[in-house]
């Protein structure tokens, strides 16, 4: 079996992440692994293939940011990219992230339909059946059930300062979307699933696989040397942890659960920039990006529990990655956010209520952890194991390979 996969990112970031993994379970299982990613690059046991150079992606962004053409840029590279899919003739072609300034999609679905490749889609976000955003329910918008026009978050990425384009989008996308072959949409949330079937990509078969994490790594351990690196000793830790930190990932959320915290209870953020850190207020730590896999899951063993107040998400690693080290989340009801816990585990929080969210944070607190620790354990070792959930993908390969020969 040859799989190639397309993603903004490989082994970097939770897509990229994803990507790598899946590769990898396709290797382990004796096939062939090449990933064709964008921007961001990690080391990687496929065969990797960079689409573009970083000048082809500013100019893809500098055209998002006037025209609103986001996904219509990078052609050259896309072409190249084609090229390159024509030589290797995979049996799969598995996407992922296609937005990210590094790809021509109307080049690379003329291809695939040519091909008739089975294609095998997970959609991360809601990118793919918008004119624009990547998610729409922070604004309340359902326009792109049937069609876009004047998009409430033209100014949100990809962002677009002058054009709105998000009509003529729409119309392209769900021409080009619609392959005449099967394009087998995977979501890892029923949230998202519940969109998809109310969108232009209804007509194709959606299957939900949960993302999984490394049960191996992430994992309860002894992490007293990290707490006293962050001086930690003798608080109660209330973790948050995300790529990219902004509104939509409940930064401002966060700085104002500070102020229903006591002395003993301390916030600590992991994925902030420089200049974030410096403007936190006193009583939150600030943490930079990592992706040293054992530094974070002695971060999360660390806390006594992990928040994400997110604004707009579809299935978050990060809860999964809390729950294998054996750390409760609490979340708000965003998305398909969830979905990764049940009353045993953690809470959901009505979105944006912070006094309910420090509640839920001295309830967690006055149960203690041990009271938790052992059903989120269980919980992800269940559902949401990284060999289990990338077999699944396997099983799915398989069987549309199976399908393509019996047509």
């Amino acid at each position: 079996m040859k799989v190639v996969q397309i993603n903004t990112a490989v082994n970097t970031g939770s897509t990229g992440r994803i990507t790598e993994e899946i590769g990898q379970t396709i290797l382990a299982n004796g096939g062939e692994s090449f990933v064709a990613y964008g921007r961001k690059g990690g080391n990687t046991k496929s065969v990797s293939i960079q689409i573009g150079t970083s000048i082809d992606h500013s100019i893809h962004g500098l055209r998002t940011r006037l025209f609103d053409t986001h996904g219509f840029g990078s052609k050259s590279a896309t072409i190249q990219l084609v090229k390159q899919l024509q030589l290797i003739r995979p049996d799969i072609i598995h996407l992922h992230n296609l937005h990210g300034y590094y790809l021509h999609v109307g080049v690379l679905f003329s291809y695939l339909k040519q091909q008739q490749i089975p294609v095998v889609w997970t959609l991360h976000d809601c990118w793919s059946f918008t004119g624009h955003c990547t998610y729409f329910d922070s604004v309340n918008c359902e326009k792109w059930k049937t069609g876009c026009f004047a998009c409430p978050k033209k100014k949100a990425y990809p962002t677009s300062y002058w054009i709105d384009n998000s009509k003529s989008n729409y119309q392209l996308k769900n021409e080009l979307f619609n392959l005449p072959q099967t394009v087998q949409i995977v979501t890892p949330s029923k949230w998202l699933a519940s969109h998809v079937q109310d969108s232009f990509l209804k007509s194709n078969p959606i299957t939900v696989i949960h993302n999984g994490v490394d049960t191996k790594l992430f994992k309860p351990i002894d992490a007293s040397k990290i707490g006293e690196s962050y001086h930690l000793a003798g608080k109660n830790i209330i973790l948050g942890c995300a790529s990219i930190w902004d509104k939509r990932k409940g930064l401002d959320d966060f700085i104002a659960l500070h102020q229903y915290l006591q002395p003993n209870q301390i916030i600590v953020l992991v994925g902030l920039n420089q200049q974030q850190i410096k403007s936190l207020p006193v009583g939150i730590i600030g943490i930079q990006r990592t992706e040293n896999i054992q530094e974070l899951a002695a971060l999360y063993s660390t806390a006594d529990v992990f928040v994400n107040p997110t604004w707009q998400d579809n299935f978050p690693t990060t809860n999964l990655e809390a729950l294998a080290c054996g750390t409760a989340v609490i979340t708000y009801n965003t998305g398909g956010s969830p979905e990764a816990i049940d009353e045993a585990t953690g809470f959901v929080i009505k979105k944006g209520n912070v006094q309910s969210l420090a509640d839920a944070v001295n309830t967690v607190l006055e149960n203690g952890k041990n009271h938790y620790r052992s059903n989120c354990r269980k919980r992800a070792e269940h559902l949401f194991n990284k060999n289990d959930r990338y077999g699944d993908y396997l099983k799915l390969y398989e069987s549309l390979l199976t399908q393509a020969v019996k047509n």
